[in-house]
């Protein structure tokens, strides 16, 4: 079953349980999911369905420190629950060390590739390689922070 089933099935479970909480995260996913079906004319696979997870998750989390400096725990809690609901969609993420693993592998099959050191104008490239490898797989912040790593040593 593709992502996309599953979220719809979910949808389907929640309206039967009256959930209504996970009910709304849900179809706020779903709507998202269906804006970018209809903006690109593609349907979607899993990557762009984790791609779209992970962008209303980095929304809900910047919400989260927003209500919070503002004093709002309320506000805050509805946004951690749909921030736990919308986590369950994405697949196991790496951790650290193996994003900065896999990052190293890239930096030295690209310098290998180049004939050459890897230099701070090469960042790039190995951010290109390195997202296009490791999306839904890792956050990109912390894969950026292994890039700039792995330039530096």
């Amino acid at each position: 079953m593709s992502l996309k089933e599953q979220i719809t099935e979910d949808m389907k479970t929640a309206m039967r349980a009256k959930d209504s909480a996970r009910l709304g995260t849900v179809r706020l996913l779903l709507s998202a999911m269906k804006q970018k079906e209809v903006d690109e004319r593609v349907v979607l696979d899993d990557a762009a369905v984790v791609a779209i997870v992970d962008k209303l998750i980095k929304q809900r989390k910047d919400s989260i420190e927003a209500f919070t400096k503002a004093e709002r725990a309320d506000l805050a809690d509805i946004e951690k629950a749909e921030l736990t609901v919308l986590s369950a969609y994405l697949p196991q993420r790496l951790d650290a060390d193996q994003v900065a693993a896999e990052v190293r592998a890239l930096a030295a099959a690209l310098a290998t590739e180049l004939g050459r050191a890897l230099g701070a104008g090469d960042m790039g490239k190995l951010m290109g390689a390195a997202k296009a490898q490791l999306a839904g797989k890792a956050e990109m912040g912390q894969v950026s922070a292994a890039v700039k790593a792995a330039l530096a040593g």
